[in-house]
């Protein structure tokens, strides 16, 4: 009855107000380029700027209290509670500025299969957001609009601020979910990515309870035999760019779930990070830039109107969203079948883990659970040099629920598909950030493929002595002491103290996990 009588505020408001539902994708440039909210480039996509926040504000999302919601979610430093009053407050000022100052919608779905979609509404205050929202997430067929109930609703509205003493946020800026109302309230915020993962988010929570496992992963197939292969990683350890293959089928680049028919994409669309992308190492995604695209805080010059890949000026966290049908090589509708391979992807800045190894099962688990990678300039506000970081599952900011529970999620589908599990370090090799050089994206495309193709199975393997990972002897077309971390540093002495620290810091994070079996408590490092 309560979410019944907020939904029907809302489209009071939006029946009176200056509402545009739906547009076009050119209809939703114009009113952009006529409001001043960007501008065209050279290749005709649109280029916004997001202000001071140029990625994700963790600090500053938070579940509304209920009843639902505090039996259920998983409390703590990710999730963070608000007072109901709090969103109410909000809301209502979030109403009067939509009566103010007008509104779009945008009615689609998050899902691509048809039995687990879940209908969503997007309400934006920048055309610009709305045009980001219909490029990302599913678009339905003309018939059927007439019919679309949206299940959930986001609320975007950047120019509606906090008052952190009034309100007990963390800032003015503020990511509000309710799993009573059904409604994310953002605001104080341009940046487009909180549109994107507060739906995530929600996914997050509702789909484990249909037996759908929801994962931070792209996804790809192989055209002749349509094995399907999971890349997981935290933003920029190579998600999108190791998906984006030429030779195999994309399924989507960001967000999947795994069900009993196999995976299927949450968005109809990539969100690319952009920044030093070139048509020679990434054609797909350049080339995906064009009418329609949005930019977000890519620098370009007013006069040429040309992009500008290379410069950090005004962030690291460059992106890029389009329809995923830009890509060429997109496989429509974008479902699969059951992952015969699965990729763990981290950006290790210490140059110790090895740029492939071969996983158990209680392994698999294990550096699921603990998701490490360093995180990566931009991607949140103050980062700005790569930090150690561990995720769990790859994905904890935008986890309702336990880790634990996706995790487990995970080994009953390794155990039921007799799924391959890699882990493949995409950071640094030679020595730590500073010292050593980022490991070259040729040499990881060539162990993703060997892996992919079975070329793995049958290979050799030596172990870690630190962290117990089984290490090829032998990949075709990559260095051989590149294999082994310790032959690329220059001092092996240094090596071993930095395995060793690394390997302290992922017992010490493993310990918040009490609730995992022994075999799996024991599959991190051991020296």
């Amino acid at each position: 009855m309560i979410a019944n009588t907020f939904s029907e505020q809302l489209q009071d408001v939006l029946r009176s107000a200056k509402t545009y539902e739906n547009l076009s994708t050119s209809e939703l440039i114009e009113m952009a380029l006529t409001r001043g909210e960007a501008i065209l480039t050279d290749t005709g996509a649109l280029c916004a700027t997001t202000g001071k926040f140029t990625g994700r504000s963790p600090q500053d999302k938070f579940f509304v209290l209920d009843d639902e919601s505090e039996k259920t979610v998983h409390w703590g430093a990710v999730n963070r509670s608000i007072d109901e009053s709090a969103f109410r407050r909000l809301y209502q000022e979030a109403m009067a500025v939509i009566q103010e100052k007008g509104a779009f919608v945008f009615d689609g779905y998050a899902g691509a299969d048809a039995e687990l979609r879940m209908p969503i509404r997007v309400v934006t205050e920048y055309a610009w957001h709305n045009l980001f929202a219909h490029q990302l997430f599913i678009r339905p067929q003309e018939n059927e609009l007439e019919s679309h109930q949206a299940e959930f609703t986001v609320i975007d509205v950047p120019s509606l601020k906090a008052d952190p003493a009034r309100d007990g946020t963390h800032s003015d800026t503020f990511i509000f979910i309710s799993l009573a109302y059904k409604i994310v309230l953002i605001g104080g915020t341009e940046y487009a990515g909180e549109i994107k993962k507060s739906v995530f988010t929600i996914l997050n929570y509702f789909l484990p309870q249909k037996g759908v496992m929801p994962m931070h992963c792209s996804a790809n197939e192989d055209r002749e035999s349509g094995h399907v292969a999971l890349f997981f990683g935290l933003s920029g350890t190579g998600k999108t760019t190791l998906s984006a293959d030429p030779q195999r089928s994309l399924i989507g680049d960001d967000e999947h779930g795994w069900g009993d028919d196999g995976v299927f994409n949450f968005e109809g669309g990539c969100y690319a990070k952009c920044i030093g992308l070139s048509a020679e190492q990434e054609p797909e995604i350049w080339n995906a830039i064009r009418y329609g695209t949005v930019l977000e805080n890519v620098v370009v010059d007013p006069g040429s109107r040309t992009a500008d890949y290379a410069s950090s000026e005004l962030t690291e966290n460059t992106r890029a969203a389009y329809p995923i049908d830009y890509i060429p090589n997109a496989k429509l509708p974008s479902r699969g079948g059951h992952p015969s391979v699965v990729i763990f992807l981290t950006a290790d800045a210490s140059g110790v883990l090895p740029p492939i190894s071969k996983l158990s099962k209680e392994q698999a688990m294990y550096h699921f659970l603990s998701g490490y990678t360093s995180k990566l300039a931009g991607t949140e506000r103050g980062v700005t040099s790569p930090q150690p970081t561990f995720s769990a599952c790859f994905g904890e900011p935008f986890l309702p629920l336990n880790p634990v529970t996706y995790a487990n999620m995970l080994g009953d589908k390794i155990d039921a598909f007799n799924t391959s599990v890699y882990l493949v370090n995409t950071g640094w090799s030679g020595g730590p950030y500073g010292v050593g050089k980022r490991m070259k994206l040729s040499y990881t495309r060539r162990m993703v493929n060997a892996a992919l193709s079975g070329e793995l199975d049958s290979a050799s393997y030596s172990h870690d002595p630190v962290f117990g990972l089984a290490i090829p002897d032998h990949v075709e077309g990559v260095p051989t002491d590149l294999l082994q971390p310790k032959m690329t540093w220059q001092n092996g002495e240094d090596y071993d103290r930095a395995a060793h620290d690394l390997g302290e810091a992922f017992r010490r994070n493993f310990e918040k996990f009490t609730d995992v079996p022994a075999e799996i408590q024991e599959a991190g490092p051991t020296a």
